[in-house]
């Protein structure tokens, strides 16, 4: 029955590797997302627009609020 079936599944094959490589990409991209360096990095240059005027409190809360929530793994 194995031989069969891998038989009659090779046409899939392409489909099953395609979406194992959105899997590993997907993967690798919350990984990123989720980073605490690269959250903290974001929050330090946010600080900076901040302090340099480009953004408005308003706008700093907001995006530090995401950036926290993103620190904590929601």
């Amino acid at each position: 029955m194995g031989l069969i079936s891998e038989v009659l599944l090779l046409p899939l094959a392409p489909v099953r590797g395609s979406i194992w490589a959105m899997q590993k990409v997907l993967e690798e991209a919350e990984r990123q997302y989720y980073d605490p360096s690269a959250v903290r990095a974001e929050l330090a240059r946010l600080e900076e627009q901040l302090t340099s005027g480009e953004i408005d409190q308003q706008t700093f809360d907001r995006i530090e609020d995401q950036l926290l929530d993103r620190l904590e793994g929601k």
